[in-house]
């Protein structure tokens, strides 16, 4: 079993759900994003994603996550420094790790190079946010082969056979989108949310961790009747957006 495997495992048999938290590497610098991992894990997290930043970042809306990527680019933060980040994380930290990135930071790396470098880091899963499903074959052999899960995103429109696809592929959880469009806290969940968790449990027995617009207490409580875990990430980017350097991990293990 996988690292995730056993965290999702231990998730199915307590009354609430998981919690997995989405930063942005390198904002503000990436020797703060490995201070916030610690705190996140700290405070309980089950499953920490780490965002990549790239200069497209076509599921992350302003003024969020995007702006966030903009101020790690800045910053000098790349793939490869946020690997080497995470490895300096990782013995530190007893949360899983899955990376969130782009397809061409990773082809500009090389994917093969890519995944090696991630699973000597301690990194448990990525995700590849525009790699299509019918093209994932190649990244989901060369994960498995160096012991890293494949994660695939689903949402209200992926079909039925995309669905069993991502998951005969995929490893650790599925990441189910709760609304369509753009990354960004809102004040209500999409009626589709359920309604996507409902259609992957008739088709697979995978977790499924839910994001997308989950930005209050509540949502998270709405969230773990339907699926194993909700995925807060835009109020922790905003938070870190807002927090002064002398306040930033006091603010958010606060959260």
């Amino acid at each position: 079993m996988s690292r995730l495997d056993v965290i999702f495992e231990a998730i199915s048999v307590r009354p609430e759900p998981g919690l997995v938290t989405f930063i942005t590497a390198g904002d503000p610098d990436l020797d703060r994003t490995k201070d916030m991992l610690l705190v996140l894990d700290s405070a309980g997290a089950d499953v920490l994603e780490v965002g990549v930043p790239f200069s497209d970042p076509l599921a992350d809306g302003p003024p969020g996550i995007q702006r966030a990527s903009e101020r790690a680019l800045r910053s000098g933060t790349t793939l490869s420094r946020t690997i080497s980040m995470v490895e300096k994380a990782r013995p530190m930290v007893e949360a899983g790790i899955v990376m969130f990135t782009y397809a061409n930071p990773v082809m500009r790396m090389g994917q093969k190079v890519f995944l090696e470098r991630a699973a000597i880091a301690g990194i448990d899963g990525v995700l590849i946010l525009d790699l299509p499903i019918e093209e994932a074959d190649e990244f989901h052999t060369t994960a498995k082969n160096v012991g890293i899960d494949p994660i695939f995103l689903l949402s209200p429109t992926t079909t039925d056979d995309r669905i069993k696809r991502a998951a005969d592929l995929g490893r650790g959880f599925l990441y189910g989108i709760s609304r369509l469009g753009v990354t960004g806290a809102k004040d209500t969940l999409s009626d589709g949310a359920e309604k996507l968790v409902a259609r992957i449990r008739q088709l697979t027995n995978m977790p499924v961790a839910l994001g997308f617009g989950i930005s209050r207490p509540e949502h998270v409580a709405a969230v773990g009747q339907w699926a194993d875990a909700a995925v807060v990430g835009s109020g922790l980017v905003d938070v870190i957006a807002r927090a002064s350097t002398d306040t930033l991990l006091t603010d958010l293990s606060a959260m």
